[in-house]
């Protein structure tokens, strides 16, 4: 199928276009940037330079990919905005490109960024990931696969997101969270497993269970994480998700939301 271009559309002549792509009104395209096939560039969404979209992705009116990273320290070396597959970025987001901390600003497949999203430089937002509306992330955040981010959230720079996690909206996330949690407030705290998601991503019985024993051990108990850590390897039973999650907790450079 043919591309189908506005005619007032900006396009760079180093940028590469795939096929069955839609450019809709006042878009610019700048230098070094790759659209995929079956991607929708809205109105007036810039792609400034060095992006790379991936198949069948939906940029949103007035969203901006691959401005400047928001970073004193950045010297202009050559870094990247990367977007996956079947990602939609919704109204007026932004995603900055990266440092030489990693070169690259990434946004996994099948996202769902939402109106207003701002990712500031060496963020890295895994796949199947959704940000509602106004959430904010500051530079080097790590978000895994499959977290809920609801609206009006602020997350503070180097945290990281765990995966199949929910937080709830307006949260101040000053630390690590925890997989497959819900957490919410300002200042924010641990609310539980995240157990209908992971009931919905089809997660087992067994498996739910056992990750309701660390989250006990962990979070509502009197032991401290370095006991918890020793008791876990003893007594839980280290399937791929437990061992996630006491590998997140350990491995924690901000320490984890309790």
């Amino acid at each position: 199928m043919s591309n189908r271009i506005h005619t007032s559309a900006v396009i760079d002549a180093d940028a590469r276009i795939g096929d069955n792509v839609t450019i809709g009104p006042g878009v610019i395209i700048g230098p070094r940037c790759t659209v995929g096939d079956g991607c929708v560039i809205s109105t007036r969404a810039i792609l400034e330079e060095n992006v790379r979209l991936g198949t069948e992705v939906k940029i949103g009116v007035g969203s901006v990919l691959g401005g400047l990273p928001q970073d004193l320290k950045f010297k202009g070396e050559e870094t990247w905005v990367e977007v996956g597959d079947r990602t939609t970025i919704r109204e007026y987001s932004t995603i900055n490109r990266g440092t030489s901390q990693s070169f690259r600003t990434t946004v996994g497949s099948d996202c769902f960024l939402m109106t207003y999203v701002h990712l500031a430089h060496d963020c890295h937002v895994g796949n199947g990931v959704i940000i509602s509306n106004g959430t904010q992330l500051a530079g080097h955040v790590t978000i895994e696969d499959k977290a809920i981010i609801s609206g009006l959230c602020a997350i503070h720079q180097f945290g990281k997101i765990g995966r199949y996690c929910f937080i709830g909206g307006m949260a101040r996330v000053n630390k690590d969270v925890p997989p497959y949690v819900k957490a919410v407030g300002n200042p924010i705290k641990l609310y539980g497993l995240n157990s209908i998601g992971l009931q919905r991503n089809g997660f087992s019985p067994e498996t739910i269970l056992e990750l309701k024993k660390a989250y006990r051990m962990f979070f509502r108990s009197e032991l401290n994480i370095a006991q918890a850590l020793e008791l876990a390897r003893k007594e839980l039973a280290m399937g791929p998700e437990v061992q996630a999650f006491v590998d997140f907790v350990e491995d924690s450079q901000r320490g984890v939301v309790i």
